[in-house]
Order: C-alpha cells, then structure tokens, then sequence
C-alpha cells in the first residue's frame, strides 16, 4: 500500500473520526438528559454545556488548523498539508452547531429575541461575524475552487486570521468572570500569527538581499 493510499483509507480515516468524537460525547450527555443510559452527564445546566463546548471546539479546531503550517515547517512532515482542509471544515462545522445550538436551543427560534440579543451583546455580534467569514472559506474549499480561484483563493484563506481573532474575542467577552482560558487562547493565536509574521519578514529581507 501506497503512502498516498494509506492517507487516504487509514489516517484521513481515522482524524475524521477523531473529530467527531467531542460531538458524540455531548451527544451522548444529551440522549442521558432523556433518560437514555450512555454513562455521560453534561451538569447542572446541559443546554449552556453543549452550546459552550461546540463553541469551544470551534475555536478548537480553528487554531488546530492554524498549527499545520507551523508544525510542517518545523518538523518537514508535509502531508499534513492535506489534512489542513478536513480540520478547517470542522472548525465550521462545530461553528455551526454552536449558532445553531444558540438559536434552537438557548432561544428556542424565539427570533425577536435572537435579534435582540446579536443587537445587545458585542460578543455574539462577534462570533455571528466569524460564522459569517467562515462560510466563504467552507465554500471554496473544494480543489475545484482552488483551480477556478487561482491567486484569489489564497488571498480569501487569510480570512482564517481575522476569523481566528474574531473567535479568541467572542470567547473572551462571552465570559463574565475567569478570562484565564480565553487568554490562553489568546495567547497561542499570539504565538501562530507571530511565527507567521516572523517567517514572512525573513522571506522579505531575503529577497531583498537578493534584488
């Protein structure tokens, strides 16, 4: 078996799986809400459990993806090139099931009161512009796209930072009280989009020395 033939029925495989895992567990913890035994509770309050963790591993998954250029920098494994795409579309993915979370359950389609709350809290206004900037992304993921877009669809990609600082903000203004997890964040998004700009400054200065 190949190499590309093992990526494709054994790892790819595999990471899908991987990610749907944390949608099982609160999946599981809602069917136990029910009465149905699956050895999984989500707590006191099981609809703000669900709706913040398919946030959380939005955001999650949103930076797993930011990590994959970095880690084939440093580390010369560049098939993990071609797991980047996979990962970006569940990070939309679980964004998606977090607004929709949001506004089935939390809001139960009460939509006077979802447009109330997008117009009242910055924070969900935020994360409603992220999900937004995130759809064209999901769209032209496919390596059609790629071809038809040409340059055009690396520039529409970079849309990945300004959605990963979007998403950092929404979970840092979204918690009232202990902001030392959404800093964390914070702080990693600092460290990827920092070794981003630092390589960029190296592959200008040294294209300068050469011109």
């Amino acid at each position: 078996m190949t190499f590309d033939q093992q990526l494709r029925r054994i790892y790819k495989p595999a990471l899908f799986l991987l990610c749907l895992l944390p949608l099982a567990r609160l999946v599981a913890g809602a069917l136990a809400t029910y009465g149905i035994p699956t050895g999984i509770a989500l707590g006191a309050d099981p609809i703000a459990e669900i709706l913040h963790g398919l946030g959380k591993w939005a955001l999650n998954f949103l930076l797993i993806t930011l990590c994959v250029t970095p880690l084939r920098q440093l580390t010369g494994l560049n098939f993990i090139i071609r797991l980047r795409r996979m990962l970006g579309l569940f990070a939309f993915t679980y964004a998606l099931l977090h607004f929709t979370a949001y506004i089935v359950l939390d809001r139960a389609l009460l939509w006077s009161t979802i447009f109330e709350d997008i117009a009242k809290r910055p924070y969900i206004t935020i994360g409603l512009l992220a999900l937004l900037l995130l759809i064209p992304l999901a769209v032209t993921s496919t390596n059609r796209m790629m071809r038809k877009l040409g340059r055009r669809w690396q520039k529409l990609h970079r849309l990945v930072y300004v959605i990963a600082i979007l998403g950092v903000w929404h979970f840092y203004w979204q918690v009232k009280a202990d902001v030392r997890e959404p800093l964390i964040y914070a702080g990693i998004l600092a460290v990827l989009l920092g070794w981003r700009v630092w390589k960029w400054s190296r592959r200008r200065a040294a294209v300068t020395r050469t011109n």
